[in-house]
């Protein structure tokens, strides 16, 4: 029985580092700062795309993954603002104090993040539909604000659904790399 046990133990660690390993080997490291101003910044830059969008009528930027717009930016506002208010769900605390870890911690080395780009917070409300450019500045605006009160945000941070406590630069830095992610599906044309 202890045999049993001590050979699982094994397995699951060894894929534990294998999926490490991986992860390492599969980012490339990020080349531009990775601070929420340089963030808004890059926000900032894709409200006056949108709002030349909206009065040409041309399409001067769109997503190439399966998220329109809104979809994206909503859901980065939502991760941001529930880094202060909780998470509707969270992952075992096996999950966050092993792989969550792992994952965060070769994130941060890398300064880049990679991540499936449609795939929801867990218990979060689904996201809209709408592909109005009104509403694609709307979300856009929602996450700039998600940002902005971060940044002024005094209070506990709640534990990350996947990678469990983080501290308020922690949490800077996986906020910047997940929107990074997300915002490299993003196409702008001139």
């Amino acid at each position: 029985m202890q045999r049993r046990l001590v050979l699982k133990s094994l397995i699951a660690g060894g894929a534990v580092f294998s999926a490490a390993g991986i992860t390492w080997f599969s980012i490339s490291p990020e080349n531009q700062p990775l601070t929420i101003k340089q963030t808004i910044n890059t926000l900032n830059t894709l409200q006056m795309i949108l709002v030349t969008q909206s009065e040409s009528n041309s399409e001067y930027i769109s997503s190439a993954g399966q998220w329109k717009l809104g979809q994206i930016f909503e859901h980065c506002a939502q991760s941001v603002e529930y880094s202060m208010t909780g998470y509707p769900e969270h992952k075992s605390a096996l999950f966050k104090n092993t792989l969550g870890h792992i994952a965060f911690s070769a994130f941060s080395a890398k300064g880049k993040m990679t991540h499936s780009l449609h795939e929801t917070i867990p218990g979060a409300p689904q996201l809209s539909l709408n592909q109005d450019v009104s509403y694609y500045l709307s979300a856009l605006s929602r996450l700039r604000k998600s940002l902005t009160d971060f940044e002024s945000y005094a209070g506990t941070l709640m534990p990350h659904f996947a990678y469990g406590a983080l501290t308020k630069a922690e949490y800077e830095l996986a906020h910047v790399m997940h929107i990074n992610n997300h915002l490299s599906e993003i196409i702008t044309r001139t």
